[in-house]
């Protein structure tokens, strides 16, 4: 898989980051937006490189799955990107993440055409997140790897 054959081609989710997720999935659920459930345990990383570790893992990220993609809220734990991004930009799209068959192969080709990454996180199962540096973009782009089956 190349750039030119659809790296940020499919999409998964939006992530908006907020001030109080209580409150964002409450007004979400009254215009229709819901069902919200808590994000999965941030556990099993056997790699993991995040300017912050402590504040990843203090971060609270609930997911709702529409018809055509996931909406991702997060309300980030303390010295994170995200938590940066709220304090400056306040809250808003924080990231837009691609699925894709294999992280590490995705960044390899990110990097050809001069995308470097800014964040990563591998688990056992072969699943994963990397998130790039894409200033240019004007939102960051993340691609994330599912459990192989």
């Amino acid at each position: 898989m190349g750039v030119e054959m659809g790296l940020f081609e499919n999409v998964h989710h939006v992530c908006i980051v907020v001030h109080d997720i209580s409150a964002s999935v409450a007004y979400y659920e009254s215009i229709g937006v819901g069902p919200w459930h808590d994000y999965p345990p941030f556990e099993g990383f056997t790699v993991l490189d995040v300017p912050d570790t402590e504040g990843f893992y203090q971060s609270i990220y609930k997911l709702c799955s529409l018809n055509n993609m996931q909406l991702q809220l997060c309300q980030p734990g303390p010295g994170t990107p995200q938590a940066q991004f709220l304090e400056s930009r306040g809250e808003g799209v924080f990231h837009i993440g691609f699925e894709v068959d294999d992280c590490d192969a995705a960044e390899v080709h990110a990097a050809q055409v001069g995308i470097q990454p800014w964040m990563r996180g591998r688990k056992g199962t072969a699943s994963g997140f990397t998130y790039f540096a894409t200033p240019q973009a004007g939102v960051t782009l993340e691609v994330r790897q599912s459990p192989r089956t």
